[in-house]
């Protein structure tokens, strides 16, 4: 059984619709119910920054703090993670306009913030999601390297510095006579950072693939899919990553013309698509019917929850906003069954408390209204 990895007391400092909040918790599972626009999904949200990056609602951080307050916004957890137990501390307050976040770790600066990964991995599911598989490609590219990050802790490092690399190289193509030798280093870096990318993606997919084929969901409540990747690095060619970087480093120079016609790279890891099926019908995601969609969803979720519990030993805080709205009593009671036997804590939200009910006791039930909330 993974260890449980859970928040035992978060609190918020002028974050959206907080003034202040301290929320005293436990092991169990945290059930936040009441009207919507109440700030169920602010304090989802406020969990979500005790990983790397902007969040669930990938929101800039000007528009994160409380709108009457004075200066940024702060979010605190004292965490029984993975390393043990920590307090966690990061946010904006006092913080310069335009520079990131602070985060202090048992009181001293962090160096990074990929050091949260170290007490805990955060993975969410929101109505936002729900338009994934009909949405646009950036956004399942976006889908899976979060799920990549959460047992990778580089890849987004490799992610921004290869966007950095491929707009320098399209603004040197801009020029009438661009330097070789740069283009050439800056390819090189793309290359190595974009096969890297690429391989760690494909290596995501066949853990998960391997995983659902095993069939997690024993009353096939949530369909399996099936994944692959398209675009990029999307066939069978597993040469050593050497080879594959020189390949693309051949195609970026012969492709130097078209990408300066272009005004942008036409080939890399920046072009890849996920492409998820239905694997029991055998049908493209997009093309099923908005029911079988999130509840594919909800079972992909849960499958990289499991992987991601397999691989590091910990269970991961998952993250569920208006997790049971469209979904029946049936499946309600096999979602909250599955999650409980993941072993972590997880964050719902709904409107309306019974849809709950059958956590019984191994969750805890609290009324948010109006920036309050209440056991």
């Amino acid at each position: 059984m993974p260890q449980k990895v859970y928040i035992e007391r978060l609190a918020l400092t002028d974050f959206r619709n907080y003034r202040s909040l301290s929320l005293a918790l436990d092991e169990r599972h945290v059930v936040l119910t009441g009207d919507n626009g109440a700030g169920k999904t602010n304090l989802l949200e406020a969990v979500s920054f005790l990983s790397p990056g902007r969040g669930l609602r990938r929101a800039p951080y000007g528009d994160v703090a409380r709108k009457e307050a004075e200066d940024g916004f702060s979010v605190f957890a004292s965490l029984s993670g993975m390393a043990g137990e920590a307090e966690i501390g990061t946010g904006t307050l006092g913080v310069e306009e335009g520079q990131s976040r602070r985060l202090r770790v048992n009181g001293t600066p962090a160096r990074t913030v990929d050091e949260l990964l170290d007490h805990s991995r955060i993975l969410w599911l929101t109505p936002s999601m729900d338009g994934l598989f009909t949405g646009s490609a950036s956004d399942r590219r976006r889908f899976l390297d979060r799920l990549v990050l959460s047992l990778d802790a580089e890849h987004g490092r490799r992610a921004s510095d290869y966007e950095r690399a491929m707009r320098s190289r399209n603004k040197l193509l801009s020029e009438p006579r661009p330097d070789s030798q740069w283009l050439a280093a800056l390819e090189r870096q793309m290359a190595e950072l974009g096969i890297a990318m690429a391989i760690a993606r494909r290596e995501m997919i066949g853990l998960l693939e391997g995983l659902i084929a095993r069939g997690l969901d024993e009353n096939g409540v949530f369909p399996a899919a099936g994944l692959a990747l398209d675009g990029f690095l999307d066939g069978d060619d597993h040469r050593p990553a050497i080879d594959l970087e020189e390949d693309f480093v051949e195609r970026l120079e012969g492709g130097r013309w078209r990408d300066a016609a272009a005004g942008r790279a036409l080939e890399g890891p920046h072009r890849a698509d996920l492409l998820i099926r239905h694997r029991a019908k055998e049908m493209e995601a997009a093309r099923c019917s908005t029911g079988e969609q999130k509840a594919l969803l909800v079972g992909l979720i849960l499958a990289h929850a499991r992987l991601v519990a397999d691989m590091t030993g910990h269970a991961p805080l998952l993250l569920l906003d208006e997790i049971a709205a469209h979904l029946d009593e049936r499946r309600r009671a096999a979602l909250f069954d599955l999650v409980d036997g993941l072993g972590g804590q997880a964050f719902m939200t709904g409107t309306d408390a019974q849809m709950f009910s059958a956590l019984g006791g191994r969750a805890r039930f609290f009324h948010v209204a109006n920036g309050q909330v209440s056991a």
